[in-house]
């Protein structure tokens, strides 16, 4: 992949790629993206993108914006892009650290609780042998001062990680991650639950759901009382805004 591509969602430049070049390109450029950022899109952070000016900066400002939601790399393949797929937060972290013994890699965990990182680290010792967690740090329930966030960044970079996970949700990783653009000495990745995931306080979908684009409707019915504004609303106007800016090209 000698040069990415693009495709425009609703203003959002989401990634044109598969799994395979995203590594390739990650292991190639890794130098070249330390103090950048890539986000984790799917169909509720580009809705907000889209409503959002703000955001949408956030978004197109990332180094990569990768097609976590199925239905992105839907309408890619649909606008032309053949060779689109869908690239997750959380089969991205698992590839890159199968790939421990080989690649020698150093992984910062950014987010979520302190609970949550030690199930994670038991996990990932369990799970994948000679991964290299450079740290973990769970930040409090609350804006950081300017001190405790210049000692973060401190502690963040004297690890000397390779990737910072980013495990606080949409829109507060991404909007952490580009606050934090160039001070950090590693490539940040918001991956959203994908720190829960490797907990196994949350559940993934099965396969056969997430190559049929369900795993939304999955995460759904774990956790409907929260989710399902979110899950039924985003889509309704994921496909609206859709046919809307399509009306806008005719």
């Amino acid at each position: 992949m000698s040069e990415l591509q693009y495709c425009e969602i609703l203003k959002t430049n989401i990634n044109v790629t598969d799994m395979a070049k995203t590594l390739d390109y990650l292991g190639s450029h890794l130098d070249a993206l330390r103090g950048s950022y890539i986000c984790v899109a799917n169909v509720h952070t580009t809705v907000m993108a889209y409503e959002d000016k703000a955001y949408r900066k956030i978004q197109n400002s990332a180094a990569m914006a990768l097609p976590d939601g199925a239905p992105l790399s839907v309408y890619s393949r649909r606008a032309g892009f053949q060779e689109a797929q869908r690239v997750t937060g959380p089969d991205l972290m698992a590839e890159l650290f199968r790939r421990a013994p080989q690649n020698g890699y150093r992984h910062f965990f950014y987010g979520s609780t302190p609970q949550t990182l030690e199930a994670m680290r038991v996990a990932l010792r369990r799970d994948y042998p000679g991964v290299a967690i450079a740290g973990m740090y769970a930040p409090p329930f609350r804006p950081l001062t300017q001190e405790e966030d210049r000692e973060v960044m401190a502690l963040i970079n004297d690890a000397r990680p390779d990737f910072i996970w980013v495990g606080l949700g949409a829109p507060k990783q991404e909007e952490w991650m580009y606050t934090h653009r160039g001070r950090l000495n590693a490539v940040s990745v918001g991956v959203g639950a994908g720190f829960d995931y490797l907990a196994g306080t949350i559940r993934r979908a099965p396969r056969i759901m997430q190559m049929l684009c369900l795993e939304w409707l999955y995460r759904l019915m774990q956790d409907p009382r929260r989710l399902w504004k979110r899950y039924v609303t985003t889509n309704i106007k994921f496909f609206r805004y859709i046919r809307r800016e399509r009306r806008k090209d005719l």
